[in-house]
């Protein structure tokens, strides 16, 4: 068996990739890796979903999975990622699922699984719960009959009771800001609108209108040219685009400026600074992120620690150290002392918090980070970690890092799923980042060439 878990979850083209086979499988694996050892009640799972068609097949898998394994269910109905956690910590359940791709097309889905607490899983849990998938493939499971089998409930207030925890954590009412926000025809279609209006703003949805099919087409934190048009045309103070799932923020200015993730995490680490909420005065984030921040949080006497890509290495960072703030340039904001993982909806409020609470346009906010010029060349190779690793290869980068000594930076990174070696380089201007991207992405070729 390959590889089943991703950087985030188990993706695949549904009732492809991602079969209802495959779906029942990982959930039987997640009830017996992740339940409680003491069977004197039966493990409780909560299951949500994304607004793919495919989830409702998925959904059906998944719950038949984890009642064969002798666990309850509660059905949660279409939520964003986030609100799934909160909802398996606020049951004190033993595992939650979500069914989504997140940002990907809609042919994909996907699923991601939370532990006891809304956690997400560590590397060593993920790999036990492959090897039950594995096993449980060859030999059959203890399977409980009669009264052992699980019972399904579903949870009909689940949106309320996530709307007005998220409105009830902003210090500040949002009354006279008017904001555009692009649902991606995904799970932040209901919830978002709600939460911004319950917090006092004026609120223009749009693509929440979703069919099954029209998550992220077009639209939503991939796709801001709508979103742009949109805060021009209506004069609003701002812009918010989430992703198929809402665990993604990305913001854009009134005059149609996007701010990514970098900016808002800089935006709200000043104001967490302000309120002395900025734990050790720090900032998580991982190596994909900007040069800029970190210029602009030393400047601002803001520590930055980086971790590897993917939202899961910043909260094992937050939690392991007990720091307060994190995140990607991608939108993936986590705030651990209102959300166990990244919550687009969550950032924001927050986000739209900070401005009420200043004054002060989200152009003026996010002129505190001045972007470096940002290459990235994904280059095919044979081998990944011989494109990466060789000799000629590590000498260019070393050289290149010289070069641009403290106004830009080399990073050198294998892609985790696919025969890439990405080749990221920051400077001082656009034209010195792609010439010393596209030297060293040469070399990586040479290295490595595909067959």
């Amino acid at each position: 068996m390959g590889r089943l878990f991703g950087t985030d979850g188990v993706r695949g083209r549904a009732n492809a990739d991602l079969t209802p086979e495959l779906a029942l499988a990982l959930a039987v694996a997640a009830a017996h890796t992740l339940a409680e050892t003491d069977r004197s009640h039966p493990p409780l799972a909560v299951v949500g979903r994304d607004t793919r068609a495919s989830g409702e097949m998925l959904e059906a898998a998944v719950v038949a999975g984890l009642t064969s394994a002798g666990a309850n269910v509660v059905r949660v109905g279409v939520l964003p990622t986030p609100a799934v956690a909160f909802l398996t910590a606020e049951a004190k359940a033993d595992l939650g699922v979500m069914l989504s791709a997140s940002h990907n097309p809609m042919p994909d889905n996907g699923i991601k699984l939370f532990a006891a607490g809304g956690h997400k899983l560590p590397d060593e849990i993920e790999m036990q719960i492959e090897a039950a998938v594995e096993t449980n493939a060859t030999t059959a499971w203890d399977r409980p009959i009669g009264a052992g089998v699980g019972r399904v409930h579903d949870l009909l207030d689940g949106a309320d009771h996530y709307v007005q925890h998220l409105v009830g954590t902003i210090p500040h009412r949002l009354d006279g800001i008017k904001v555009v926000v692009d649902c991606a025809n995904g799970a932040a279609a209901e919830v978002a609108p709600v939460a911004y209006r319950e917090a006092g703003a004026e609120v223009i949805a749009i693509h929440a209108e979703p069919d099954g099919l029209n998550i992220n087409d077009d639209c939503g934190s991939n796709h801001i040219e709508a979103l742009r048009e949109a805060v021009v045309e209506h004069g609003a103070h701002l812009g918010i685009a989430h992703d198929g799932d809402a665990d993604r923020c990305l913001a854009v200015t009134a005059d149609g400026d996007e701010v990514d993730g970098d900016q808002i995490m800089a935006i709200l680490a000043l104001a967490m600074r302000d309120a002395g909420t900025l734990t050790q005065d720090t900032l998580v984030a991982t190596v994909m992120s900007n040069l800029g921040l970190r210029l602009a949080m030393s400047a601002q006497g803001i520590r930055l620690i980086e971790t590897k890509v993917g939202d899961r290495y910043v909260l094992e960072e937050l939690r392991a150290s007990g720091l307060a703030l994190g995140g990607e340039q991608s939108g993936h904001i986590v705030m651990p002392a209102h959300a166990t993982t990244g919550d687009g909806v969550l950032t924001g409020l927050h986000l739209m918090a900070r401005m009420a609470a200043t004054g002060q346009s989200l152009a003026e906010l996010a002129s505190v980070v001045t972007k470096l010029p940002q290459v990235l060349i994904n280059v095919p190779v044979g081998d990944r970690t011989i494109g990466a690793a060789a000799p000629a290869v590590r000498a260019e980068v070393e050289r290149a890092e010289a070069e641009l000594g403290e106004t830009g930076r080399v990073l050198l990174r294998p892609s985790g799923t696919e025969p890439l070696v990405r080749v990221m380089v920051e400077a001082a201007t656009e034209a010195t980042a792609r010439e010393v991207a596209e030297r060293i992405a040469e070399l990586v070729r040479t290295a490595s060439p595909v067959a």
